[in-house]
């Protein structure tokens, strides 16, 4: 699975390069990350309706595209999924009530 992850990464970054009238990913790097942000709120909401609703493959659906334009978020910012996997498998075993309360102490 995590071949598709890096196939998406490639795929993004050169995205970043192309011509935004030819790409739709091109224009949302081109638009810049408020533009980029506000599809992630978009898409966050359709994934809240789907999963409202009950309907899996709304679910399936909508959670891929929210997955998608937080994917060309971290990669306008030089992250990757391998950036997000690593943070998950640091936090494999740990309660996630000490892990919240761990980041929040470092907000202190």
């Amino acid at each position: 699975m995590s071949d598709i992850l890096a196939q998406l990464s490639k795929t993004l970054n050169e995205r970043k390069q192309a011509d935004p009238a030819s790409s739709y990913t091109a224009a949302l790097f081109a638009a810049g990350p408020e533009a980029i942000l506000k599809k992630i709120g978009e898409e966050a909401t359709e994934v809240v309706i789907a999963g409202t609703a009950g309907n899996k493959s709304e679910i399936v659906h909508e959670t891929a595209d929210l997955w998608f334009h937080t994917l060309v978020l971290l990669s306008h910012y030089g992250l990757t999924a391998d950036d997000i996997l690593v943070e998950l498998k640091g936090r494999v075993g740990r309660s996630g009530l000490d892990e919240k309360t761990s980041r929040n102490n470092k907000l202190k």
